[in-house]
């Protein structure tokens, strides 16, 4: 059994909380993605999984053993880092085999071993070649290759796609997913990309500042974020944010109006909350007639248009220079709302257009804490007409 648990561990170093009190249950078999941004603590939970690293306090367990104080090669587990780190001047079996033969297996099992893993990540016919004879792919599938050998309990990856070239990033993913099938092994991954965590992940732990925000399957963290750091990390372009003051009707900013049942929801008059809705949930009010529950028009002005070849990201800026409190994670202007239109959308830049966004995917988070509130606005929301101008403060 390759399950893993995580009791309160927490990393310090000096004046610095690398980890904050982690909790974690990882099942056995499961593919589970550490993913946040740069710094936040990721890749040290890795290293406490590992024995790279000891936690200054908790405990780590892995197939039912207590594992927090024994070395990295007691532990049942293998790593594969971003630096794959191959000996040169070993050919590829070799390069395989090298920690067997460390550990005085014998020759037939090494073969055993060797040949099935070759096999598993396609090197076979391979293994006589020397590292600077391969691609970066198949030097990558050698570093993979060296880890099955060990057939640990846990498989443990920090960020080994990292130093490939986009297309080939896309191909490894795939083969990982082929390779966690084909060992039902457990395999917990560190990235900052979110494309990879999303593609290959039974579940994302969403870490920030040495804290856990979400651990949830990746649609649940894009369809229904725990917090508002989760909704602006996951997803890209990030989730439009708009900060509002909840009036009796609803929920009122500088430039629109959304209206809901506030009591269905547990707010009150008076109540300070963020609004968010993703960029494929803001349509033009022309095509409100696709949408399932339709906001009130917002009126803004068109400024860069992105196209992306499947869609178009349109960048929109309140009218006449307003500001109005909008804001995301990925550094656009506080005043700007990101749209996503189909290509042969008749959308120009400098243009002004009137927009609505769908109540049943609109997110509500506390402006003071930012957990969420609320997600979705579909039921209790009162029936509205466009109405075609902008609320004013």
């Amino acid at each position: 059994m390759g399950d893993v648990k995580l009791e309160g561990v927490t990393k310090r170093y000096d004046e610095v909380t690398a980890v904050d009190d982690m909790n974690l249950d990882i099942e056995d078999g499961e593919f589970v993605t550490f993913v946040g941004p740069s710094g936040c603590g990721k890749s040290t939970t890795l290293e406490t999984i590992a024995g790279l690293t000891m936690p200054t306090d908790g405990s780590i367990t892995i197939a039912g053993r207590e594992v927090t104080d024994l070395p990295p090669k007691d532990r049942g587990i293998a790593m594969v880092f971003q630096n794959i780190a191959l000996f040169p001047h070993m050919d590829v079996y070799d390069n395989i085999s090298f920690g067997l033969r460390i550990r005085k297996y014998d020759t037939e099992e090494i073969d055993r071993r060797v040949e099935r893993a070759a096999e598993i990540v396609q090197l076979e016919g391979m293994v006589d070649r020397m590292p600077s004879e391969m691609s970066g792919g198949q030097r990558q599938r050698v570093a993979i290759a060296r880890a099955i050998v060990r057939e640990p309990e846990v498989f443990l990856m920090d960020e080994p796609l990292a130093n490939l070239d986009a297309k080939l990033r896309v191909h490894m993913r795939t083969e990982l997913q082929r390779l966690h099938k084909e060992l039902d092994t457990t395999i917990i991954y560190v990235t900052h990309d979110q494309a990879e965590a999303m593609t290959m992940s039974d579940r994302i732990a969403v870490i920030n500042d040495g804290e856990l925000q979400q651990i949830a399957p990746p649609l649940v963290c894009y369809n229904e974020p725990a917090n508002r750091f989760v909704a602006g990390f996951i997803g890209s372009p990030s989730m439009n944010v708009i900060d509002g003051v909840v009036d009796a009707e609803g929920l009122s900013t500088d430039h629109l109006r959304l209206r809901f049942d506030t009591a269905a929801v547990g707010l009150a008059e008076g109540d300070r909350v963020s609004f968010g809705v993703r960029p494929e949930d803001v349509y033009l009010a022309e095509n409100r007639d696709v949408v399932t529950d339709p906001s009130e028009t917002i009126s803004m002005q068109t400024d860069v248009l992105e196209p992306m070849g499947d869609q178009i990201f349109v960048y929109m800026n309140a009218p006449d220079g307003e500001t109005g409190g909008m804001e995301a994670s990925d550094g656009r202007d506080g005043d700007q709302l990101l749209m996503s239109v189909e290509p042969d959308a008749d959308v120009q830049a400098d243009e002004r257009h009137e927009v609505v966004v769908d109540r049943s995917r609109v997110h509500l988070f506390d402006v003071e804490s930012g957990d969420a509130i609320a997600h979705g606005l579909t039921e209790g929301a009162a029936p509205e007409t466009a109405t075609g101008e902008v609320e004013e403060a």
